[in-house]
């Protein structure tokens, strides 16, 4: 093959050549001169796009959790699914997002001894995202922002148990109920029998351990977990994976469905399909799932609750009626002497209220 020009008015190099150039030697390659010229004019050519470039791509990474963080906080404070939807993107933002940020932040600032504004923008950004990462442990919680005033139906039913009950948390706010910060929990109810909250390490001391659970209300059983162990009392079990331990779930005639959770192995008496009456036994108290000590789990949510992630649904008002105290009544505790002291609400199901004056569902 012959030379021919080019229209810059270099010479193609010969392809012979370069063959024979290649095959004799090897890695030291003597290429043509004019071959030779493109890799730093390509170099020079990618370096000046680049320096074009760079005061737009240094904002990618705050542009970005600018971008996570208004649509995430928008939906968050929107209602309905797109409240949880916007809940789980800030808690999952804050948990990969931020703290990869973080480090990619203080890895650049150690290379180049220089702290930019994008930078500064950016670790500004990383640190407000990274709050809701601490929800899902349960520090810095806020209230979820469902109100009684626009969240409906709620469901007005019996206690689930005819035992005295001592209430560990419920009600409307935090400072009573720490579930109120999770959106399918919002108004959740932990239940108990004295002797509780005493640290013990053995079921059979805390007083709810056994105790029979009935169903609050008439229903249809939409979900029956059993066969799970009941964990060691007096510290966190951290069961992540069935956070719910043996349970069941009941739908009513609203279409929403009551969660009653961390119930005995081997106890619970029903199945999928089952129709339940009001007050009818369909399990006893146990320590399975995610919790520290044996007590009665109740929730109201608007989603089916089988197959479904805890903390994926929205959470829905749940009163109770026929019984001496208030329709929500209110949990707390309070650390004396560097011991818990619970300071709910005691409550126990009136047993003779007559079925006709009873409140219904909502």
């Amino acid at each position: 093959m012959g030379a021919a020009e080019l229209s810059a008015g270099t010479v193609r190099p010969n392809l012979a050549e370069f063959a024979d150039t290649v095959r004799n030697n090897g890695a030291g390659w003597n290429l043509p001169s004019a071959m030779a010229d493109w890799g730093p004019l390509i170099l020079r050519r990618l370096r000046t796009v680049w320096e074009r470039c760079w005061p737009i791509l240094r904002w990618c990474l705050p542009g970005t959790l600018a971008l996570v963080l208004i649509s995430g906080w928008a939906a968050y404070f929107s209602g309905g699914m797109a409240a949880v939807v916007g809940w789980l993107a800030l808690v999952t933002a804050g948990q990969t997002l931020a703290p990869v940020s973080l480090m990619a932040l203080l890895a650049h600032a150690l290379r180049t001894r220089h702290f930019s504004r994008p930078m500064q923008v950016t670790f500004g950004l990383a640190a407000v995202a990274f709050w809701p990462a601490l929800w899902g442990f349960g520090i810095l919680t806020i209230t979820f922002p469902f109100s009684l005033g626009t969240s409906s139906p709620s469901a007005t039913v019996r206690l689930p148990s005819n035992e005295e009950l001592l209430v560990g948390w419920g009600g409307d706010s935090l400072d009573t109920n720490y579930h109120a910060a999770y959106p399918d929990q919002r108004w959740a109810y932990d239940l108990l029998v004295e002797p509780a909250a005493h640290g013990g390490r053995d079921l059979a001391d805390y007083g709810c351990y056994g105790t029979p659970v009935v169903a609050p209300a008439a229903a249809t059983v939409a979900m029956a977990v059993d066969g799970l162990p009941d964990h060691m009392p007096g510290k966190a079990s951290m069961d992540i994976k069935h956070p719910a331990g043996n349970s069941v779930a009941l739908e009513l005639h609203t279409g929403t469905y009551l969660l009653i959770a961390h119930l005995q192995r081997g106890s619970v008496l029903v199945e999928r399909g089952d129709q339940v009456e009001e007050g009818q036994p369909i399990g006893a108290c146990g320590n399975s799932g995610n919790t520290s000590e044996p007590h009665i789990h109740i929730h109201h949510q608007r989603q089916n609750p089988r197959g479904r992630p805890l903390n994926f649904s929205e959470g829905l008002p749940l009163y109770f009626r026929d019984h001496d105290g208030p329709p929500m009544p209110e949990g707390g505790l309070e650390v004396r002497d560097q011991k818990i002291v619970l300071t709910g609400a005691t409550v126990r199901h009136a047993a003779d209220t007559p079925a006709e004056i009873r409140a219904p569902l909502q």
